[in-house]
Formats: structure tokens, sequence, C-alpha cells
């Protein structure tokens, strides 16, 4: 048996999501538009809860497409609002356009959304050296800097805590614990 970080238990989806993608380095825009607007929606809520819904989450919105969710108009809105498969957070509904909208500008200024989000760490991902799930911060010194950048640049529902979540799923940082068999294989994947 595969020694791994505490968190996921013993759920299927849980345990999936550690060992294929949580911490793996995404530099694909879509992927992490994708992440981003999950984690948004996720804010006071479970992580398992929003997993659980991700495939409602991608139909309702064109597969995390930006380009046509900065469009949605007011019945686009009204159709996601009234949908019981997503978390229907009009907020945060409000925000998904408005935060592809600011992604948009985002890759008009730096080329990519990726360019700009992996300048934070100079395109590498930082490792950590966690032995336990409880010295894993919630938010740190990088993730306020990103946080308080995103939303001056026009992103809702970012505050350093969703930021470092959006961290640790793309793979900007590696919060595996350093016993689990995925530490070592996330920093050979970049």
């Amino acid at each position: 048996m595969k020694n791994r970080c505490t968190w996921p238990g013993n759920d299927e989806l849980y345990v999936t999501y550690h060992d294929n993608e949580w911490g793996v380095p995404i530099y694909d825009d879509h992927k992490i538009f994708e992440f981003l607007i999950l984690e948004t929606f996720q804010a006071g809520l479970s992580w398992i809860t929003i997993l659980r819904k991700r495939d409602n989450f991608r139909k309702a919105f064109d597969n995390f497409d930006f380009y046509k969710i900065a469009g949605y108009d007011e019945p686009k809105l009204d159709e996601l609002i009234n949908n019981a498969g997503i978390i229907r957070n009009k907020l945060k509904i409000k925000a998904a356009v408005t935060n592809a909208q600011a992604y948009l500008k985002v890759i008009e200024e730096f080329g990519s959304f990726s360019t700009y989000i992996w300048g934070f760490t100079g395109g590498k991902p930082i490792i950590n050296q966690f032995k336990t799930l409880s010295e894993i911060p919630a938010k740190t010194e990088l993730s306020d800097q990103i946080s308080k950048d995103l939303k001056k640049r026009g992103f809702k529902f970012v505050g350093s805590t969703v930021v470092y979540a959006h961290m640790q799923a793309t793979g900007m940082v590696n919060d595996h614990v350093t016993d689990c068999y995925r530490h070592k294989e996330c920093q050979q994947i970049n």
C-alpha cells in the first residue's frame, strides 16, 4: 500500500484526485481557469463537495471556456442559478463571469494567464517539506500578494486562502507531506 497524505481518507474520488491531480504543476490556461473557478466556488465549502459536482460544473460552464463565460448574459446566469447540479450561489456565479473577463485581460497583457500566475514563483513550483498535515498553512505571504494583485485586476472570491488552495491544486506549491509517495513524484513532473 502506498503512503499518502491523510486528507483524502478512504474516499475513492478524493484519493484519485490526490493521486493524479493535486500538486501537479499545471501551465495550461484552460486547466488553470477550471481550478480557479472551482476554488472560488469552494470558498466556505469542502473541496470534496466541489469534486463531486465537478462534472456538473463542466457541463454548466461550457467546459470552463473562459471566452464563452466572459460573455454570459442574464438568461444564462438565471439558468446557472437554477441548476441544482452546481453550487447555486448568485454572487459566485456572477463572479465566474467577472473572473473570466479579468482572465482575458491578463492573457491580453501577459500572453497567457500561466505566464502571469507562474511569474510569482519564477515559473517553478515551491517544494515544501512539511512532515504533517498540521504544518501546512491555509495561506502564506505569497498567497496574500497574489490575492491582492488578482483583486486589483478585478477578480472576485480570490482571498488569500482560496489563492493558496489554488496554488496547491495547480502545483505552484508542492504541499504533499514528505512521506507521501506523491511528494517526490510531483517534483519530477516539472
